[in-house]
Order: structure tokens, then C-alpha cells, then sequence
């Protein structure tokens, strides 16, 4: 596989522009809180999923298996969220902090991006 170099902006379509940039909003937020969080061992979880979604886009510019891309992304994402409902328990909207609210609704916005890019490309 030859990498030419990044992309060119007239080959990414409003939507792949739409998912990077929640994918950046995710992955920022969850390398704050990795760095926010430490010493705790959780950091180490979150500074990982921030690198994840790094590394996806990465290789998105790079123009890389971008149909793939879009599929592991959406169980990524997902389980993100269930891990999430699992560590934090939310009982209700006041368990959920202003971040944490903001990253769900960008996580659950990338994911229906991610399909829609997954139905357009099939």
C-alpha cells in the first residue's frame, strides 16, 4: 500500500467533515480527563481511547481504509458508551456533569454519522 500523503480537502464530503470533527471532540475530551485523572488507573483507559480516535484519524486523512474506518468506529464508540453506563451508573440527567453530557451527545451524534457514511458507501 503506497501512502501518498494527506488528503485533499476536495475528496472529504461534509459528512466525513461532520465525523471528524466529532470524533475530535471525543477524542479530546477523553485525553483531558486521562491527563485530569491521574494517578488513578482509569487515566490509563481514557488516554488510550483519546489516542484511538487519534490514530483513526490519522489514517483517515492518510486516506486509509476510510469504509473500515467508519465500521470499527461504530462499535468503538458504543462501547465507550456502555463502559461508560457501567463505570458512572448515572441514576438520572443530575448524575451526568456538563463533559461528560457533551461527549455522550457528541459520541451518539458520531455514530449515526458513521452509519450514514457506512449506508452512503454501500
Amino acid at each position: 500500500m503506497e501512502i501518498t500523503g494527506w488528503a485533499s480537502t476536495e475528496s472529504v464530503s461534509g459528512l466525513e467533515w461532520l465525523a471528524v470533527a466529532l470524533a475530535g471532540i471525543t477524542g479530546g475530551i477523553h485525553l483531558v480527563l486521562g491527563f485530569a485523572f491521574l494517578p488513578d488507573p482509569i487515566a490509563v483507559a481514557f488516554v488510550l481511547a483519546g489516542l484511538g480516535f487519534a490514530g483513526a484519524l490519522a489514517l483517515f486523512l492518510l486516506e486509509i481504509r476510510r469504509r473500515l474506518l467508519y465500521a470499527l468506529g461504530v462499535p468503538f464508540v458504543a462501547a465507550q458508551i456502555a463502559a461508560w453506563l457501567a463505570i458512572a451508573r448515572p441514576a438520572g440527567v443530575g448524575d451526568v456533569g456538563p463533559l461528560e453530557a457533551v461527549d455522550k451527545v457528541v459520541q451518539v451524534t458520531l455514530i449515526v454519522v458513521l452509519l450514514g457514511l457506512l449506508a452512503r458507501d454501500s
